[in-house]
């Protein structure tokens, strides 16, 4: 979903929680990265694998000049053979630490084995964010939660565009102080010659 259509879905939005509850998400997303600077760790489920939004994140971290944003994508079946993007796997989270974020996507409950490295993450001081049905352990030992039940007026895919395109928004003028307008050229022309972000 490209720019366009997430500002088209968001006039249809307009008036609904939706658009308030991923901003809020997206800004505890990207000021948990930001104040932390220790990465974001992005994992799904064996069935579910959130590489979509991965590659939005990466998009939204080059054009917005934030690099935190940039996920490594955690996978359950990943294999050395595979591109060093695709290659990290759950012994991943086990080296989670302070300062990290992980972000957990699941469409439905999440099995022990995931839950048990998620919480382990949490112990050792990562920050925890769950994107799914709202319900269960895993939102239970979210630092924040963006529910999204079966039923709802917006499917788990689409959510993922609102919230991977709010977080790559200034949301954090505050931590970041008045830039001058010399320092807002400069950055619009290291975005206009920087290199496209990679596709996946």
């Amino acid at each position: 979903m490209d720019a366009v259509r997430v500002a088209l879905l968001r006039d249809v939005l307009a008036g609904t929680e939706w658009l308030g509850a991923t901003r809020h998400f997206a800004g505890t997303l990207r000021g948990s990265v930001v104040s932390h600077g220790g990465g974001l760790l992005l994992v799904g489920t064996p069935e579910y694998e959130p590489w979509h939004l991965a590659a939005h994140l990466v998009d939204e971290a080059a054009w917005s000049g934030t690099p935190e944003l940039a996920p490594t994508l955690v996978r359950h079946d990943a294999r050395p053979s595979d591109p060093a993007h695709l290659a990290v796997g759950l012994g991943r989270l086990a080296a989670a630490r302070r300062g990290e974020t992980l972000l957990v996507v699941a469409p439905g409950e999440t099995a022990a084995p995931l839950l048990d490295r998620v919480c382990d993450a949490r112990r050792a001081g990562a920050t925890v964010l769950s994107l799914g049905p709202g319900e269960g352990e895993l939102p239970a030992m979210a630092h924040e939660v963006l529910p999204v039940p079966d039923g709802s007026e917006l499917d788990l895919d689409t959510v993922q565009h609102l919230v991977s395109a709010a977080a790559g928004e200034d949301v954090l003028p505050a931590r970041r102080g008045p830039r001058r307008f010399r320092d807002r050229l400069s950055r619009l022309a290291d975005l206009l010659t920087a290199p496209p972000p990679t596709r996946w």
